[in-house]
This record gives structure tokens, sequence and C-alpha cells, in this order.
């Protein structure tokens, strides 16, 4: 009989445990969605278990939303290691590293881009869905010198799965791969076909900004006033109002 009341005292403790994480992730969630992401970290890091997968990458998304890279890479390798199998928390290693790579020396970041670029992969060899880590790959091989891995026909090889799981998306990145490759007609046709089958603020903007670049401030205001006129998004007339300011 003791033993029996002995595991249903343990049996009760585990409930209240978990419904005392679940509390301060409830809290945490709201200042994560609140961007109060210093509150976050507050939240969890005293009482993150290492068996609560959700709470560890809410305190990785956390560091990352304040660019404190090394920590947010501390709590994605947690989850990676643990849960291997899951593309997203490798997709978000990679990222991490790949962002601390931007801060340091270029000697310091070439180890750390290697990483970013394996988990990548990783991630895509995963998740043969996956659009963010393809975006990641398309941009890493156009980023990339060649000595170093860098390449067009790998980023066109990325470029197009992400066109089989999304025909905007595949435009997008070859428009993008184009346009690195100073192939000025090429990204424009893809940054158009993607407008005419996206007609979203990414793709409007994106193909203005693309004008404003190579000097067509003309063609970026027409891209922009039709923006406004098929989305009624103000934010469009404000750029358009920012070009006109900076042409006088």
């Amino acid at each position: 009989m003791k033993r029996i009341a002995s595991v249903f005292v343990l049996t009760i403790c585990g409930v209240v445990q978990i419904g005392f994480s679940q509390s301060y992730l409830n809290v945490a969630q709201h200042y994560f969605e609140t961007e109060q992401y210093a509150n976050v970290v507050e939240t969890l890091s005293a009482n993150t278990s290492f068996n609560n997968y959700e709470a560890i990458e809410l305190l990785g998304d956390a560091y990352a939303h304040q660019q404190l890279w090394g920590e947010a890479i501390a709590q994605y390798s947690v989850l990676v290691e643990e849960k291997p199998h899951v593309a997203q928390y490798h997709y978000k290693y990679g990222g991490a590293k790949a962002m601390k790579a931007l801060s340091g020396s270029k000697w310091q970041a070439l180890p750390l881009v290697f990483d970013a670029k394996d988990a990548f992969l990783k991630a895509a060899s995963l998740d043969a869905q996956h659009i963010d880590t393809r975006w990641a790959l398309v941009k890493l091989y156009m980023e990339l010198p060649g000595i170093f891995g860098g390449s067009t026909d790998k980023a066109l090889h990325y470029a197009d799965e992400l066109e089989a799981i999304s025909r905007v998306d595949g435009h997008l990145a070859k428009g993008f791969i184009y346009e690195k490759e100073v192939n000025i007609n090429l990204a424009e046709q893809h940054y158009k076909t993607a407008l005419n089958l996206g007609q979203s603020k990414t793709c409007f903007n994106t193909l203005a900004d693309f004008y404003l670049k190579n000097g067509e401030n003309a063609a970026a205001k027409a891209v922009l006033q039709s923006a406004f006129q098929t989305l009624d998004d103000t934010s469009f007339l404000d750029k358009i109002a920012q070009i006109e300011s900076e042409m006088h």
C-alpha cells in the first residue's frame, strides 16, 4: 500500500510540475508575441527543462531576436542533438551560425559558415518542402566565394527545388541569383514573373527595389503605384514620396 501511495504522490507531483512549467511557457509566449524578448529570456532561462523542447526553441528565438547569436546557438544546439530529425531545428541552428559569422572577422567566420551550410543541407534533406532552408542555401551559395564552395549552379539547383514547392519563391530566388550575376534582363524577367504569380507585398517591393538599384526610378514608382492600387497599403505611397524627395 505504501508503494502504491508513493507512486501516486510522484505522479501527482509530475502533473503539478508539468502545469508549473507550462505556466512559465505561456507567460514567455505572451512576452514573445509582444516583442518583449528580454522578458522571455528572464522567464525561461531559469525554468527551462531540457526535455521541454518548445521552451528551449522559444528561448533560442528570443536570443536571436536580440542578436545574441552565441546564446541562440547554445539553445538550438540542444534541439539538434536531442531531436536530430526535425528540419526546423537544423535550419534555426544554421541561421544563428550564419548570423554570428557576420559579426566576426572573415577568418573567424569561415568555420561558422561551413557549420551553417551543413545545418541547412541537413534541414533540406530532412524536409523536401522546407522553403526557408532552400532560400538560405540559395543565398549562401551566391554569397560564398568559389574557393570556399560558392556556386551559381548549386544556388540554381535549390532555386529549382523552391520553384517545385512554390513558383513565386522559385522565381524570386532566380531573380536574386541573376541579379547577383549582373544578368539584369533575366533578373527582371524572374522578378516580374514572381509578381504576376504572387501579387504580394514582397513581390512588389522586390521588383521596385531592383529598379531603384539600377537607377530606374520611374519604373520603380510605377510598380509601387500598382502595388498601392492592388493592396491598398499606404507604405507604398510613403516609398514613392521618399523616391521623389531624393530626386529633388
